[in-house]
């Protein structure tokens, strides 16, 4: 089973997330009444829709690992899964993710829908870690 089979897998059993197409057209999404949360696109490759304002507010910390790409201008960010502990790292994130958009105004218009699929080149771990 792939990493990202895995975090599907756990995400699935919370009550607020339900499966459906990408709205970008590719892979599986995860998503709440009001929005998409997460796309898988890939088996080791996921974006996460955070929010501008919880990316604001964690930029430093997302910035410090090498799991997660954050695309500026972006409400989502990518989040490549090497092992149990970036699953982990998800599902930590998926809970600030549904926070962030059960705070969000229910007069707010709904955030742009466009994931950074295409946006991002995910590196492998080695070639990052030796810069």
């Amino acid at each position: 089973m792939t990493p990202a089979q895995r975090a599907m897998e756990r995400l699935l059993t919370w009550p607020d997330l339900t499966a459906c197409p990408a709205d970008c057209g590719t892979g599986h999404a995860l998503r709440t009444t009001r929005d998409e949360i997460v796309h898988f696109h890939s088996a080791r490759d996921v974006d996460l829709h955070l929010t501008r304002r919880a990316i604001q507010r964690f930029h430093y910390d997302l910035g410090g690992s090498s799991a997660i790409q954050v695309v500026p201008d972006s409400d989502w960010v990518t989040v490549h899964l090497d092992c149990a502990t970036d699953v982990d790292l998800l599902l930590s994130l998926v809970s600030v993710a549904l926070k962030a958009h059960q705070n969000r105004p229910p007069s707010a218009p709904p955030a742009p829908a466009g994931c950074n699929f295409h946006r991002v080149t995910v590196l492998p771990r080695d070639v990052v870690s030796d810069r």
